[in-house]
């Protein structure tokens, strides 16, 4: 459908067709939600999605990753300055020395090492925000959905969702969780999936994972760890206390398979030369611990990584012009660029790039103007941007007018703009995930939907033409 119609629909009817509500199987009242204590966002814990507990549409999902890592570019990233590069003469420093490279217009003097692998990359021109509140888009990015809206404070992170696919995936030898939020610390939770779905949230540092010794030696708190057990398994196992203490029981397990493993600083560890090649950043060393999970093989499946630092509301381009001075978009440019080419160059040398979905993009983007106070304010249009597992490099979905305001082309089957709730659908799809799954115990018995309004014929979708 087109954008028209489909801002009409949505402003009309926003549930255009029939509640899923009314579309749950029959449940007795012994498959209804426990709940334990007051409150709805982090309280409400409930019996665990299980697939005869869903229902989907049948879909063809593009089922070509193993893996995601998902980056967010908390701030909002000027996207008329790095991935929709827009050249403005008397605004644009002549630093930003613009190239055509593959018919790419790019910012060589911002992203020079990422422009040398455009042919690896695909990015997406036409992606539209819904918000432009950080909190409140950030949120929305992370859950592919309004958080505002009924089911948005128990929404579980798009990387929870996976984590719990990926369940039966798992192997006895595997210690490391399935999620991992590296220098994420406001990464999304589970919602009001178990706990165990939560993603595993670890600053990187070159020490390792801390607190996995015991300064009594392994034999000592292996017995004391034993001892506990004696004590208190009755209230850990179908505990009388509820939910909550079978969840603290499988933290204990979760953190017990990473006390004194090897592998397990292996990949947490770095040397300096490695870290060297990352950029020596906080964000390059969380990149290259999440390249390290993945291939220890060890259960991650999905990491998200976080670099802050993109709301330029003032001197973008370094104060009085001075590019390298301060928290400009050349400084923080280059620390994406170093760290994110360095990834893509380890994962393709080690051919995980073909099964690792990479995914970099912002809440929102940012004003084609720069204001008085030299910066850019909050603006919907933005970008995103794709690599890996299958992704077709070198391509370019939509496009911007000549200074970067509005999307003249969406470049893509809808024929509409790119929500947070299409780039959603189409990580599922990757990983081979249903994304019209509706699974029915959430606390409010709505059926809590992977996708939003996905099972319809004009709502959200995965974004195949990036694969093809």
């Amino acid at each position: 459908m087109d954008q028209e119609k489909f801002e009409k629909l949505m402003a009309k009817d926003p549930a255009a067709r029939r509640p899923a509500f009314f579309r749950r199987p029959h449940w007795t009242r012994r498959n209804f939600f426990e709940i334990l204590g007051a409150g709805v966002v982090g309280s409400y814990l409930v019996k665990e999605a299980r697939a005869d507990a869903c229902s989907s549409q049948s879909v063809n999902t593009i089922s070509s990753a193993q893996n995601v890592i998902f980056i967010l570019l908390a701030g909002a990233p000027s996207h008329v300055d790095t991935f929709d590069f827009k050249m403005t003469n008397g605004v644009t420093p002549a630093a930003a020395n613009p190239a055509t490279i593959n018919g790419i217009l790019w910012p060589t003097g911002i992203l020079p090492k990422l422009g040398d692998m455009l042919g690896d990359l695909a990015i997406i021109r036409s992606v539209r925000a819904h918000a432009l509140v950080h909190s409140l888009a950030q949120t929305w990015t992370q859950i592919g959905r309004n958080p505002a809206a009924a089911l948005g404070n128990i929404a579980p992170n798009i990387g929870s969702i996976v984590a719990l696919e990926k369940t039966a995936e798992r192997l006895p030898s595997h210690v490391l969780p399935t999620f991992l939020a590296l220098n994420s610390d406001g990464a999304v939770g589970s919602g009001y999936l178990d706990a165990k779905y939560a993603p595993f949230k670890v600053n990187p540092s070159a020490a390792g994972l801390p607190n996995t010794q015991n300064s009594f030696g392994s034999a000592r708190w292996q017995e004391m760890l034993t001892a506990l057990h004696s004590e208190d398994n009755v209230l850990r196992l179908n505990s009388p206390l509820g939910k909550a203490a079978e969840d603290m029981d499988g933290f204990y397990t979760a953190a017990q398979g990473l006390m004194y493993n090897p592998a397990v600083q292996s990949v947490f560890t770095y040397s300096t030369s490695d870290s060297q090649r990352y950029g020596s950043t906080s964000f390059g060393n969380a990149l290259l611990v999440a390249k390290q999970a993945l291939a220890a093989g060890q259960g991650t499946r999905f990491v998200q990584v976080t670099v802050g630092g993109w709301d330029m509301h003032q001197n973008i381009y370094g104060p009085n012009g001075n590019i390298a001075q301060g928290n400009n978009i050349f400084t923080l440019g280059k620390t994406l660029d170093n760290g994110l080419s360095a990834l893509l160059s380890d994962l393709k040398s080690s051919g995980l790039l073909d099964e690792t979905l990479v995914i970099a993009l912002g809440e929102f983007g940012r004003t084609p103007y720069v204001t008085g106070a030299g910066g850019r304010d909050h603006y919907p249009n933005q970008f995103a941007m794709f690599a890996g597992a299958g992704v077709k490099g070198g391509n370019v979905i939509g496009a911007t007018s000549a200074d970067g305001s509005k999307v003249t082309e969406f470049g893509w089957s809808q024929n509409r703009e790119i929500n947070a709730e299409d780039i959603e659908a189409t990580i599922y799809s990757a990983m081979g995930i249903n994304w019209t799954n509706i699974c029915y115990n959430d606390p409010f018995h709505r059926g809590f939907e992977y996708v939003p309004q996905s099972s319809g014929p004009n709502y959200w979708r995965p974004v195949d033409e990036l694969f093809s």
